[in-house]
């Protein structure tokens, strides 16, 4: 049994690696790097469940990063139970050759209520005053305190939105290290998600993403140094790679203006009621999944999606099939975004119905994903002192609404969630240790195994 450790560095690609990342330029130089062609879709919680698993999402159901559930009529994103993830785990079949291996999970999604050691992910506390303060979930439970006494309270407002920056990688790195030196796991799982921010604002700009891409260099160098001190084995991979992507397409306004979307009036504003529409999609990066409630509409539903500038294809039961997409959880046909597009949740027709989420970071409410939460309205007049009259709101206790996101999708610049062509724009594997790594193109079923042999276990 060999201690490992998998150091998941979003959005990395070897596009990515070269002036601006020394550290990272200079190992994978001395090490073996291999591209893994991405899962569909190209998102975190797909490819981590894929990447844990070593199965496709129509086996472990992880469909995307949310979906509808059907028997509830509502689309969630973003929950982090273990229980929804539907296959065997990596540390799992690792505990099976070794009952003395332990392992700790330090972000990975789906990291609530599983059979890791040692987890700590974000966890918001919501009083019933309407607050959201930064917490944590950790097992066992008193961690949570032993590494908030340690490192501060987890910057949860650096971890998404507006304010996000490198703070909260930094915060995840320095966790990993004291877990390691409490507990001493074979197996950590570490997510550092800094350069997702500032790719999907700019896109591939180097002048504006330098600075990123120079503060998580330093992070990993960081945290590589320190692992190889301990004699451990380092993984360095990522989910998938971030494009220039600056159109946004609004699936759910064309399917609204095509009757099929029923949306429902709340105090003046409108939300989507999911379980009255005849189709609606919940959109999430570059694929969207969209839920047709006859079957007869289907067909009619394909169609007028194949005709919606930004559409690549569309995917029916045998598109899904071919793409490990076959799963109940699924859209009954998904739509693909073309190389210069995203798609939009909005449904609404005039920005002065938006619902109240809409203006916030609210990742729980919205159905489907929003990259627009990364930036504060620039159209607000005197933003910083509206900011912080609301955030004197929050510390006397009264009731307030960060409604500072704008409703302009055209700021995104960089999208992902298709397959992207280019190895360039790929997610990566890199390795010290060569003679595990037999090919240089992976599928991404494969970390499964290749994590297990790192370990010194080969798979069963």
């Amino acid at each position: 049994m060999k201690k490992t450790v998998v150091i998941n560095v979003v959005a990395l690609s070897p596009r990515l690696i070269g002036e601006h990342t020394p550290f990272l330029r200079d190992w994978t130089a001395r090490g073996k790097q291999a591209s893994i062609n991405p899962v569909l879709p190209a998102v975190t919680c797909s490819a981590q469940s894929t990447y844990l698993t070593g199965k496709w999402p129509d086996e472990h159901g992880i469909v995307g990063n949310g979906w509808y559930f059907r028997d509830m009529c509502e689309v969630k994103f973003w929950h982090q139970s273990n229980k929804l993830v539907q296959a065997e785990k990596v540390w799992e079949e690792a505990r099976k050759h070794d009952p003395n291996f332990t392992c700790a999970n330090m972000f990975w999604w789906y990291n609530m209520y599983s059979s890791v050691d040692y987890a700590v992910t974000p966890r918001p506390l919501y009083p019933a005053d309407g607050r959201k303060l930064p917490d944590i979930h950790t097992q066992p439970m008193e961690l949570r305190d032993e590494l908030q006494k340690e490192l501060g309270q987890f910057p949860l407002f650096s971890f998404w939105g507006p304010k996000a920056n490198i703070v909260s990688s930094r915060w995840i790195a320095d966790a990993t290290i004291k877990v390691d030196q409490w507990k001493n796991p074979t197996l950590a799982l570490v997510y550092l998600p800094h350069l997702d921010y500032n790719l999907q604002r700019c896109g591939i700009d180097f002048d504006k993403i330098s600075n990123e891409l120079n503060e998580i260099d330093e992070v990993c160098r960081d945290l590589i140094t320190y692992y190889e001190n301990q004699g451990a084995n380092v993984i360095l991979l990522s989910e998938y790679g971030i494009t220039n992507a600056s159109q946004p397409v609004h699936i759910n306004r064309v399917l609204r203006e095509n009757g099929y979307i029923q949306v429902k009036n709340e105090l003046g504003l409108e939300t989507l009621d999911t379980g009255g529409s005849r189709a609606f999609a919940t959109a999430d990066h570059q694929l969207a999944h969209v839920y047709v409630q006859n079957p007869d509409d289907v067909a009619a539903v394909k169609e007028l999606l194949e005709k919606t500038p930004g559409v690549e294809h569309i995917l029916d039961d045998e598109g899904k099939k071919q793409h490990h997409l076959d799963h109940p959880r699924a859209g009954d046909l998904v739509a693909v975004a073309d190389t210069q597009s995203w798609f939009t949740y909005y449904f609404w027709l005039d920005d002065s119905k938006a619902p109240d989420y809409a203006r916030c970071v609210d990742i729980h409410r919205k159905p489907g994903y929003d990259p627009v939460e990364t930036f504060a309205d620039p159209t607000i007049p005197l933003l910083p002192l509206q900011v912080a009259g609301k955030l004197l709101k929050k510390k006397l206790g009264f009731r307030y609404l960060m409604d500072v996101i704008p409703l302009d999708a055209t700021l995104v610049k960089g999208s992902h969630g298709r397959i992207n062509g280019d190895k360039l724009d790929r997610p990566l594997f890199v390795t010290q240790e060569k003679h595990l790594l037999d090919h240089d193109v992976l599928e991404p079923t494969d970390v499964f195994g290749l994590i297990l042999k790192h370990l010194d276990f080969e798979q069963r």
